[in-house]
């Protein structure tokens, strides 16, 4: 990857919501980050049910990608779910920062329980272990017990969990505005300068 500032881990699996993912792939880009991006193969489905976006096929998909999100070369870098070369398979290389959006149940326990059986659990896996910042965004409602003890297990590890909440205090007026609001809130935690909701009291 070109000498970015600094690089993210952003990768959306298959819960709703996958409006999310990719309003923060674009702040990602306009703040001049670069982004390792991993995509399942639900969420795939979920963009193209959710969205007006027809993804490619992986070979064509980074190049797609930099098009949509007015990206400069090499700024995003796909890597698909057995690509175990890929920065984010080891600790010696992952960046400093991974957020899951949206994490469904299923990506989120097979976390929890250490599973790596594709790309995204192992940069998860990775981040745990190295002590880096890990970020799940899951979209489930209502929740299990078996979704409070993952989330409470991944959260005693040092991971944040960020549900899909959006706030109302600000009024929103459209879904842009809930949308916008979450991403909002990723950003503040990965320490990166947002603009799109004004802060409590402002």
């Amino acid at each position: 990857m070109a000498d970015y500032h600094r690089t993210v881990t952003l990768a959306m699996t298959g819960a709703s919501g996958a409006a999310y993912g990719l309003r923060l792939l674009d702040c990602l880009v306009q703040a001049g980050v670069g982004v390792y991006f991993l995509l399942s193969n639900a969420a795939r489905i979920v963009i193209e049910t959710e969205t007006e976006l027809e993804l490619p096929a992986d070979p064509r998909l980074e190049a797609f990608l930099a098009a949509n999100f007015d990206a400069e070369p090499g700024q995003i870098q796909v890597f698909t779910r057995d690509d175990w070369f890929a920065p984010v398979a080891s600790g010696s290389a992952s960046p400093s920062s991974m957020v899951i959006c949206p994490a469904s149940g299923g990506c989120i326990s097979a976390i929890a329980n250490g599973a790596s059986n594709n790309l995204i659990e192992r940069a998860a896996d990775v981040a745990i272990k190295e002590r880096r910042q890990l970020i799940l965004v899951p979209r489930e409602t209502p929740v299990s017990v078996i979704h409070l003890e993952n989330q409470l297990k991944l959260a005693r590890l040092g991971a944040t969990i960020l549900p899909a909440s959006p706030g109302f205090y600000q009024v929103p007026k459209s879904l842009d505005d809930l949308v916008d609001f979450i991403v909002a809130r990723i950003l503040d935690q990965l320490g990166i300068d947002q603009s799109l909701v004004p802060r409590w009291g402002e």
